[in-house]
């Protein structure tokens, strides 16, 4: 019992380390948008201070939104945690969570589709991942990527066979959407990025298998 205490109490502190790190990511990009909204109007200082507050205020509008449920998002349950070498035939396509590889897969973004059971893996690190049907347009696909800037946790890639045109995962929570912009994506990210359901999460999403783009 001692040991299983240290270990949840070793992830949590992992996982805290994280998040400060994306925390202070995302304040860097913060201060450097208003930085240069500050040169473009010739250092005018309250439009830096707008873009900052902006900034502030859309953070705490998209937690407070990851705190309620998030309309159409489907939960998938008794999902197995096995490490195989073969091929798995997932239940859902891309899938939610089940046997996978045993080495992940790094996240960021892949214009080519990916092993699908090494993206399971990095799913059970508590990684999000953003699939999207190879005939989306270009416009689409970058919107896309940019959710996985500043993001340590997220996956984005191609992926062939889908029934929408854009899929988010987590281990166990999933949502189809049809276009790039819909603000449920974002929501998503913020819900159940590094979800402390997770006895991996924190665990690395780098230093896997695949080369991001």
């Amino acid at each position: 019992m001692p040991d299983r205490t240290a270990a949840a109490a070793e992830r949590q502190a992992r996982l805290a380390a994280i998040r400060a790190q994306q925390q202070r990511s995302r304040t860097r990009r913060t201060w450097w948008i208003g930085s240069i909204a500050g040169v473009l109007v010739l250092g005018l200082v309250g439009v830096s201070i707008a873009v900052i507050w902006d900034a502030g205020r859309d953070q705490a509008a998209l937690q407070a939104a990851a705190e309620q449920d998030i309309d159409g998002v489907e939960a998938h349950e008794g999902l197995t945690f096995n490490h195989v070498t073969t091929t798995v035939d997932y239940p859902q396509t891309p899938p939610a969570g089940g046997d996978h590889n045993p080495a992940w897969l790094n996240c960021g973004v892949y214009t080519e589709p990916v092993p699908t059971e090494n993206a399971v893996h990095s799913l059970e690190h508590g990684a999000v991942w953003i699939t999207y049907s190879p005939d989306l347009p270009a416009d689409q696909v970058e919107t896309l990527n940019t959710m996985a800037e500043g993001q340590s946790y997220v996956l984005v890639s191609p992926f062939e066979g889908m029934d929408a045109p854009i899929t988010i995962t987590a281990w166990g929570y999933q949502l189809t959407v049809d276009d790039a912009d819909d603000p449920r994506l974002p929501t998503f990210i913020q819900k159940y990025l590094l979800n402390p359901e997770l006895a991996e999460v924190g665990a690395p999403c780098s230093s896997g298998v695949g080369v991001p783009a």
